[in-house]
């Protein structure tokens, strides 16, 4: 099966971020998109970071539902920080049935290069790229790249976070459940 994996803190996860998921699954051959919810990105600071359990489960109540998503925690059993071509090589070992794309942002493909391997990565597996305001993308790298058209919403995990630190309200910007949940836990404040 072809499976898309979509990395990335989910600190917390938004309405953007389900919507470039679905809209993969249905204008991509990818079967299934995985949340792949990252303990620590070695490119960004981990202050701020919601414990990544609880990040999973606002995941998981994000999705809840809808079969071609799914939450997935196996970077929380190897070392950190994570490594999306560590990650993947383990993850094509224990799932040799699956092809595995790449589901990046067009901010993170811009510094595709300070990843660790990265030409192993652009050799090895297909990349899809959803363009993000103010990050055009330039691709003369070699690999299979391709740049999908996607309904973009300018929702950031940041702007919610500020926005629940100054106590207005972020219905609308995450799906209702995972606003209860933040709300009943005061995750952010």
């Amino acid at each position: 099966m072809k499976v898309g994996l979509y990395f990335g803190s989910f600190n917390p996860i938004h309405l953007g971020h389900l919507i470039i998921a679905l809209h993969m699954v249905n204008n991509t051959d990818l079967k299934q998109v995985w949340f792949i919810v990252s303990p620590q990105n070695p490119l960004k600071p981990s202050a701020g970071l919601l414990n990544e359990y609880q990040r999973l489960y606002l995941v998981q109540l994000a999705i809840e539902g809808e079969p071609s998503l799914k939450a997935s925690d196996i970077e929380f059993r190897l070392p950190r920080p994570s490594f999306t071509i560590d990650t993947l090589t383990y993850l094509k070992e224990r799932y040799p049935e699956h092809e595995f794309t790449v589901i990046m942002g067009s901010d993170s493909f811009q510094n595709i290069e300070r990843w660790k391997n990265f030409q192993q990565l652009l050799n090895d597996y297909s990349i899809l790229i959803y363009e993000r305001p103010g990050y055009p993308v330039q691709n003369s790298l070699p690999g299979d790249v391709k740049i999908i058209k996607a309904p973009m919403l300018e929702i950031s995990a940041t702007h919610i976070r500020k926005t629940i630190q100054s106590g207005r309200s972020i219905r609308y910007l995450v799906p209702d459940k995972v606003r209860e949940e933040i709300e009943r836990n005061s995750y952010y404040r």
